[in-house]
């Protein structure tokens, strides 16, 4: 079984998310499916069905050269489309919740238990009783980090005019990812307040809790970026499909110099319905940055590393 609490290397950082996969990767993605599947099949069914018809409207509207005909199309439909709104918007979150706290609490258990046998009724227990944690953590995010994440990135944008921007982007945005992924590992594998838990993420990207150990920033920041970077070359085998379909209506529809939607018949049919797949793939991607994110969480809390390993040696020491 893998060894969660240990120093790794950027290398190892890297490897070992995809050897957790090897190893859980059955029982991982089958409780990931009964708890949130149905979710997210759902929501991404009220994008295609619900806002489908919205992207028809805006498209008919345009080609028909009526820069009106999409507001009176909301004033006529004001009611469903703000029914459709707040029910995708329930679902997400319902949804947000499984999909954060999934990876956080399975990663915790079975670092704490060594049960690979992990229920879905297990990380369900977890999550519910959780819920209050999380909430908490939600409007943390919502009122205090974003609005900071916010102000760091409007700065770095403005400064892409002067160039150095650009690199700040490139340096910020991973090491913004871990802030927040520490945070999320922290805030619910400790008792820690939010505020405790935020300040640990932040010093944790910086230095060891032992100062002689080094800074483990640019493991951590390339461990992130090289995840994304797979990640989005994947993900662009999902989005490429929908986008190729959306042109080839547009190209279509413009050769035969009709105003005809291109979103009509099969052709959108198909756009929404590989756009939804698309979507899909790209939150179940996203899986792999959690748990890389959790094994640097692990990397950082050398306070428990010798614990595991003096466990590790008493577990040799009785199977002998």
């Amino acid at each position: 079984m893998m060894q969660f609490y240990k120093k790794r290397d950027f290398g190892t950082l890297v490897s070992d998310t995809f050897t957790f996969f090897k190893e859980n990767g059955k029982n991982y993605f089958k409780n990931y499916i009964l708890l949130n599947g149905l979710l997210l099949i759902v929501m991404v069914a009220i994008f295609v069905f619900g806002y489908g018809e919205i992207f028809g409207q805006i498209f008919q509207g345009n080609t028909g050269g009526q820069s009106y005909y999409f507001e009176t199309y909301f004033q006529e439909n004001q009611a469903m489309l703000i029914l459709v709104s707040v029910v995708t918007f329930i679902i997400f979150m319902i949804a947000m919740i499984i999909n954060y706290s999934y990876p956080v609490l399975y990663m915790k258990r079975l670092s704490e238990t060594g049960n690979k046998n992990i229920k879905a009724d297990d990380i369900l227990t977890d999550i519910k009783s959780n819920v209050g944690r999380f909430l908490i953590f939600f409007l943390g995010m919502i009122f205090i980090v974003m609005p900071l994440a916010m102000l760091v990135f409007g700065v770095t944008y403005v400064l892409i005019f002067i160039l150095i921007g650009l690199f700040l982007m490139i340096l910020v945005m991973p090491a913004l990812i871990n802030v927040i992924n520490f945070l999320l590992f922290d805030y619910f594998h400790t008792k820690k307040g939010f505020f405790e838990s935020l300040s640990y993420a932040l010093r944790s990207q910086f230095s060891y809790s032992n100062a002689n150990e080094g800074s483990p920033f640019w493991k951590y920041w390339g461990s992130t970026a090289v995840i994304y970077l797979i990640i989005q070359v994947v993900s662009t085998v999902f989005t490429m499909i929908p986008m190729i379909i959306l042109f080839t209506g547009i190209y279509s529809v413009e050769n035969s110099g009709t105003k005809e939607n291109p979103f009509d018949g099969t052709m959108g049919i198909l756009f929404f319905v590989f756009y939804g797949i698309a979507i899909l793939a790209s939150l179940i991607l996203m899986n792999i940055v959690y748990i890389n994110a959790g094994l640097m969480y692990y990397d950082s809390r050398t306070d428990l590393h010798q614990k595991e390993n003096i466990s590790e040696i008493e577990s040799i020491g009785n199977a002998l």
